[in-house]
């Protein structure tokens, strides 16, 4: 595996271990919201999306400059999270950027630093519930409870 798609592959992880191993054991995290150690910053992540009704995190183009064993990236993003308030349901879409450093110890790479930059955000009353009267359709369930998670072939299938 190439030095790029090792450092691609740290940006993208939802598992609490694979996100902890992401990161050195020093490094530090700043997305506005929390700034901390690895352990603080990964506790935080997993645990924010929890309250959701909903939540998908996609990473876009990603820009790596690397020099002997280090480097620095920028890391695109999309993130949606469906979110209650006062009983109704609100759709709070953010784009915006990972600015890293990375480095390589102990023959491993991993983020060093990261910084969270928001570059535009919006949030609106939620307006698909009209997905849910479509019976053929594939609808996700929280946290993969769906077919992502069991992968059972026979549910829909043609007859």
């Amino acid at each position: 595996m190439d030095v790029g798609t090792e450092i691609r592959d740290l940006a993208a992880r939802r598992d609490r271990k694979l996100q902890l191993s992401a990161f050195h054991d020093d490094a530090d995290v700043d997305c506005d919201l929390l700034r901390g150690w690895r352990a603080e910053f990964t506790d935080f992540a997993q645990g924010f999306p929890g309250n959701m009704l909903g939540s998908q995190h996609l990473i876009g183009q990603v820009d790596i400059n690397i020099e002997g064993d280090h480097g620095s990236g920028e890391v695109y993003f999309f993130a949606f999270h469906r979110v209650s308030e006062d009983g109704e349901q609100y759709d709070l879409f953010m784009a915006g950027r990972y600015i890293d450093e990375y480095a390589l110890q102990d023959a491993r790479w991993a983020i060093l630093k990261r910084r969270e930059i928001i570059d535009w955000a919006r949030k609106d009353k939620s307006s698909d519930d009209f997905i849910s009267k479509m019976p053929l359709l594939h609808l996700a369930g929280r946290r993969g409870a769906d077919f992502s998670e069991t992968r059972d072939w026979t549910d829909g299938s043609r007859t």
